[in-house]
């Protein structure tokens, strides 16, 4: 059975910083995209970032330069470091993966950002 599980997410200043993790299990992930989603309250779910198996990462312009997203396949592991955090990033975000014709979504984590 795959599994995504994010961890990670939590209360936070305006400024301060968060770091995601999502590990994978059931298979591995190592030679496809990964990427992070997010959900505010009474909104759709949006892209936030994705990278590909070599490591190169693509950001929703809302985070480019604050956020970054990396990857450890050994550990079957995507990142996302939020740095300058702001009200507008509050929502549950999500880790996605696409294998074989299959998405797999994580279960969420919770990230506030209070003002």
């Amino acid at each position: 059975q795959v599994q995504l599980v994010e961890s990670g997410g939590g209360l936070v200043q305006t400024g301060g910083s968060l770091r995601l993790s999502c590990t994978a299990s059931g298979r591995t992930f190592s030679s496809v995209a990964m990427g992070w989603f997010r959900q505010a309250p009474g909104k759709e779910r949006d892209f936030v970032a994705t990278i590909s198996p070599n490591g190169s990462g693509y950001y929703a312009d809302s985070v480019k330069g604050r956020f970054t997203i990396s990857r450890d396949n050994a550990k079957n592991t995507v990142y996302l470091q939020m740095n300058s955090l702001k009200p507008e990033d509050t929502a549950v975000y999500y880790c996605r993966a696409t294998a074989s014709g299959t998405t797999y979504w994580g279960q969420g984590t919770q990230v506030t950002v209070s003002s």
